[in-house]
């Protein structure tokens, strides 16, 4: 049985209205169509859908039964092709983002508020992980955008970066890099135990750097991936460590001190990664430019960081 929408809302226009004439100037059809239309569908469901009479056109037992399955599909059609008509208008559908977990926690957050006053009918996922992990899902194509910060070339992707972080040193109270003042050369590391990060982790990358180029001899070394344990193997006085400025704002719950870090000054750039092969729907691209601009005002977590789009 093959029936169209426009055939449903005229059977249904004609059982509101308990007439073909009034169905008809409501629908702005005449009213010889809307009874071939009728006659039509009734031929095809095989059952008689209306009891004619001279004065009232009424539902039959089978009519009304098909009356109400026809408000359900019609119904459902219609809330299909408005969601799919913001969709295409960029006020409705799905953005779906991987970051790193210190991107998810102090970036974003911003960026997601700004976006839901302009698009409150859009859901927005966030999936944090480590690089690899949201490398895969960006190339999977399990969501559209990954916040994150590349540590070499990503074959097949697009990058657009966004902002650079600097490094800082961090420390537990009473630790003799408290008694100076900003800053810190990596030099001054020297012999210290070192909370480092997992190599998994994109801080790694640049710690490793930078302390190769300051000829950086550590101490002991303990390695950590989550960013709070890294914190709270510092806090405990197992060495220092150095971390971006946007995961300061994640370790504060060990009440750790901090010094910028310089000589040499890395910077970590930020941006956004996609698949230049995958169509990006209005909202996700509504979404990059909001990354792209910024947050409207600066935020507090955005501690040695900051935007480098013009804005």
């Amino acid at each position: 049985m093959d029936l169209t929408i426009q055939q449903l809302r005229i059977v249904l226009a004609v059982a509101r209205e308990g007439s073909f004439t009034a169905a008809g100037e409501r629908m702005r059809l005449a009213q010889s169509s809307l009874s071939r239309t009728v006659a039509e569908v009734e031929r095809r469901v095989g059952v008689v859908l209306f009891e004619r009479t001279t004065r009232r056109v009424l539902l039959t037992p089978a009519g009304q039964e098909f009356a109400q399955v026809a408000e359900r599909v019609v119904a459902e059609f219609d809330r299909g092709i408005g969601h799919f008509t913001g969709f295409l208008a960029g006020t409705r559908g799905l953005v779906r983002i991987a970051a790193l977990p210190s991107l998810a926690a102090t970036l974003l957050p911003a960026i997601v508020s700004r976006f839901r006053r302009d698009h409150p009918d859009v859901r927005v996922q966030i999936e944090d992980g480590l690089l690899g992990q949201v490398l895969d899902r960006v190339r999977g194509g399990h969501v559209d955008l990954a916040v994150t910060v590349p540590t070499g070339p990503q074959d097949g992707l697009g990058f657009r970066q966004i902002a650079v972080d600097r490094f800082y040193c961090v420390f537990p109270p009473g630790h003799r890099f408290a008694a100076e003042p900003d800053p810190l050369p990596w030099s001054e590391l020297g012999d210290e135990p070192f909370i480092a990060f997992d190599p998994a982790s994109s801080v790694r990358a640049f710690t490793d750097r930078a302390l190769r180029e300051a000829e950086v001899r550590l101490g002991p070394v303990t390695e950590a991936r989550n960013i709070a344990a890294v914190a709270g193997l510092a806090a405990a006085g197992l060495g220092v460590s150095a971390v971006p400025g946007l995961v300061l704002p994640l370790i504060e719950f060990a009440h750790l001190e901090r010094r910028r870090l310089v000589r040499p000054e890395p910077t970590r750039p930020i941006g956004v990664l996609f698949d230049p092969r995958r169509p990006r729907a209005p909202v996700v691209k509504h979404f990059l430019k909001l990354l792209e601009e910024g947050p409207a005002e600066e935020s507090p977590h955005f501690v040695g960081a900051e935007w480098t789009h013009a804005r």
